[in-house]
């Protein structure tokens, strides 16, 4: 049964490859049947990986469903990636690797070095847990950065400029002896540099993070970064600290107060989130609702849809709060500046009451944000403007 399970994932996946054209909902649909499967099929023989392991436990999860993290006798870990598949034993320093270990197995021994990072919502992470030293490339320039610890570490030229993910520079990678790529699913747009990683034995890991259905289990993967650097205890503080902020979020009683969040693209159309999306989670874990109560298509699973500007309008006049997305064109500094991008929303409520607020540039890199951005709305829908990490009035 377990081989056959693990053919038919790789079947999956290398459908996939051949069609790396696809949309991206399509690779996700493909891609949640093998979730499905990995969630509801775990028994005891997942745990067998070889004659000379012996499970001892496994990490509990709270809201990711995306990984597992299993620890065997001797310092060995096991990360397993359900969307995918794919597995990752991490040997000891002075381990050895075990000559029964299931051959689709991915062998990593400590310390993890030389990381090739593409996944630029893992970077917080890293930084966090103190392990930017794990990280020698990097999928985004200097000046693409909002975390200055990666900066900082590339100005000094302790992480390397590698490409981004669809044209990464191979020979600096094999030169430099590449242990690792951490990609995220754009990667699904370029199958042929999966394969050319792996023709040149640097091992592939994706990061799901972002297919979380609950903001939080977007945090945890902390802990599967964690048990990757042997840094679990790290991992545990930060993530019971931003559970903590949620808990004292959420004892507040709920309002009726309505946000909207959105982006003016260069077309003049507007971006929102699909209610599915993590976005509108928080606005709903902050006290507030949003505007949009049944937008788009869950199964597919994408964040955003782009909409006409009158068809905004009438979903989103009313609304008491709007929140502009600054993530891809760096924001507005005022209303006024929205304004000249449309100018029908000076017809808006939340316009005519002052309730226009904006994100901060850095607040999507900051993956470990998520906690302090549900504050910074409630504290929006509270009325308390004081001491906001991601969020700012425009005037």
């Amino acid at each position: 049964m377990r081989e056959r399970k693990k053919a038919f994932i790789l079947l999956l996946i290398g459908l996939l490859w051949l069609h790396g054209c696809c949309s991206p909902s399509l690779n996700f649909e493909v891609m949640t049947d093998i979730q499905k499967e990995s969630e509801s099929d775990w028994n005891l023989s997942d745990f067998d990986i070889g004659e000379e392991l012996v499970y001892e436990r496994s990490i509990e999860l709270q809201y990711a469903k995306n990984f597992k993290v299993d620890y065997y006798k001797g310092g060995y870990t096991l990360l397993t990636i359900a969307m995918d598949g794919t597995q990752f034993l991490i040997v000891p320093e002075n381990g050895e690797v075990p000559q029964t270990l299931d051959k689709e197995i991915v062998v990593l021994k400590r310390p993890i070095k030389d990381i090739y990072l593409v996944a630029s919502s893992a970077m917080d992470i890293f930084s966090e847990l103190d392990g930017l030293d794990s990280i020698s490339f990097s999928g985004q320039k200097e000046d693409g950065w909002f975390i200055e610890a990666a900066r900082e570490a590339m100005h000094k030229g302790n992480i390397l400029y590698a490409g981004k993910y669809s044209k990464p520079d191979y020979e600096l990678l094999v030169s430099n002896h590449c242990a690792l790529a951490i990609e995220n699913m754009m990667i699904s747009h370029s199958p042929e540099v999966v394969e050319n990683l792996q023709n040149f034995d640097i091992p592939v890991m994706i990061d799901y993070s972002s297919y979380e259905s609950h903001p939080l289990g977007r945090v945890e993967w902390v802990k599967f970064y964690g048990a990757l650097l042997g840094k679990e205890a790290e991992a545990e503080r930060i993530f019971t600290d931003q559970t903590a902020i949620l808990e004292r979020v959420s004892a507040s009683e709920r309002t009726d107060k309505t946000v909207a969040f959105f982006f003016i693209t260069s077309n003049g159309l507007v971006q929102v989130r699909q209610s599915s999306d993590y976005v509108p989670k928080m606005i709903e874990l902050a006290g507030g609702s949003y505007i949009f109560q049944n937008l788009g298509d869950p199964e597919t699973k994408r964040s955003t849809m782009n909409m006409q500007v009158e068809e905004f309008y009438a979903g989103a006049k009313d609304a008491d709060f709007l929140i502009y997305n600054s993530s891809i064109d760096g924001g507005v500094s005022s209303v006024e500046e929205l304004l000249d991008r449309c100018e029908l929303l000076a017809d808006f409520k939340a316009v005519k009451n002052g309730n226009v607020w904006c994100t901060t540039n850095d607040m999507y890199q900051q993956s470990l944000s998520i906690g302090y951005f549900i504050e910074d709305i409630h504290m929006m829908i509270q009325g308390e403007n004081d001491d906001m990490h991601y969020l700012y009035r425009l005037d």
